[in-house]
């Protein structure tokens, strides 16, 4: 039986302020406030784990049990097929720089990685989010989403975050990048996850 949400506050076990904010849009619908990680001042957990799922749990149990609070985790990335898959679970990790995060250099990196393989077009990715929902006694709910797509270079869009650029959604002319939030969010691997966890723990 899916434990129930009950509480009109969630903290999302996050510090990226991209993900954060598709959160706030995502649950405002249900009247329910949505505070960050940062807001919160807890430190970010190192992630040691080789899966969506794993990585995710380690977010949220440790939000959970810092703060009392129920609270949300996601881990997200893409998997590029012609790339077996990666970077998959160490999507953020091809970005990282010593001065921070920079997806251009992790979308460039895919593209000449596609190119060196002599990958065929189309080319087939799709973005995964996997949710953790932990309650401070230890118990959590799970929830993964998905959607397909093909990657684009060179990269088109000025919205969204990460990969976004790069990623045009099976069915759409337009990349994720393109599109407004409220569009991306009615089809986003994230919001498909997120439509999961609303009807297993919310309604």
């Amino acid at each position: 039986m899916t434990r129930k949400f009950t509480s009109d506050r969630l903290l999302i076990a996050t510090h990226n302020a991209g993900k954060l904010e598709e959160m706030q849009q995502l649950f405002a619908p249900r009247g329910i406030t949505v505070v960050g990680a940062a807001e919160m001042n807890l430190p970010e957990p190192e992630e040691t784990e080789s899966t969506f799922v794993g990585n995710a749990r380690i977010k949220a149990h440790a939000a959970a049990k810092a703060t009392g609070l129920p609270a949300l985790s996601d881990d997200s990335g893409i998997e590029v097929e012609a790339l077996d898959g990666a970077p998959g679970v160490y999507t953020a990790d091809w970005a990282e720089t010593p001065n921070g995060r920079d997806f251009m250099m992790a979308m460039t990196k895919t593209h000449n990685l596609l190119e060196e393989r002599g990958a065929a077009h189309p080319r087939k990715a799709r973005f995964c989010a996997t949710l953790v929902l932990a309650w401070p006694d230890g118990h959590d709910e799970v929830f993964a989403g998905t959607v397909s797509g093909t990657l684009v270079w060179p990269v088109r869009g000025k919205l969204g975050h990460g990969y976004d650029p790069m990623f045009q959604p099976d069915g759409y002319d337009a990349t994720f990048a393109e599109m407004e939030a409220d569009q991306k969010n009615a089809i986003s691997h994230r919001a498909d996850a997120v439509a999961k966890l609303l009807k297993g723990c919310f309604d």
